[in-house]
């Protein structure tokens, strides 16, 4: 007896446990997932950010402090020889000695200014510099060009390249011609 021979159209058949994949899992289901997947991550990153940010905070509160303290620390002593010579001037029978130690005390300060990184703007004989200067007064004369500071009144100040306090000054101008009558 010959046996058929199994025909194309003969299906066997499937194995429903072995197919079960992706695919039975829904497409609504698959972007849910990623939703939520997606969502904390984003919490994740603005937890991050937010840390950072306060972190970035107090450091830039802790530099500050710092830098205060630093300053201060060159400036007790100015403080500590104005005192002294405050003490000083209420005994001292002599003026040139009180002077000599107001003079010493000013280098002081500027040898600490000068530490930090504050320089005083030229002033006296230099040319007038609306950036720099601020022109309270002007004189008319002909002993200096117009626009030449005379003098200072207040001194003005830089830290590096910033300006901390423009100088207060005095500034030439040309005469005017008198009407002759």
């Amino acid at each position: 007896m010959e046996q058929p021979e199994p025909s194309e159209a003969t299906e066997q058949p499937a194995n429903e446990d072995s197919t079960a994949t992706s695919e039975d899992v829904s497409p609504f289901a698959q972007l849910e997932a990623e939703r939520d997947k997606l969502k904390d991550q984003l919490l994740r990153v603005a937890a991050d950010f937010d840390n950072f940010r306060k972190r970035t905070r107090k450091d830039l509160e802790q530099a500050d402090r710092r830098a205060r303290e630093e300053t201060l620390r060159e400036l007790l002593p100015i403080f500590d020889n104005l005192e002294r010579a405050a003490q000083a001037a209420e005994g001292a029978a002599d003026i040139e000695s009180i002077r000599e130690g107001v003079k010493m005390v000013l280098k002081l300060f500027e040898d600490s200014a000068s530490r930090v990184g504050l320089t005083r703007i030229p002033t006296v004989g230099e040319r007038f510099d609306p950036m720099l200067h601020e022109a309270i007064q002007q004189l008319d004369t002909d002993a200096q060009p117009p626009g030449t500071i005379m003098a200072e009144i207040q001194a003005g100040y830089r830290l590096g390249d910033r300006l901390v306090r423009p100088a207060m000054v005095v500034v030439a101008r040309k005469p005017k011609a008198e009407n002759p009558s």
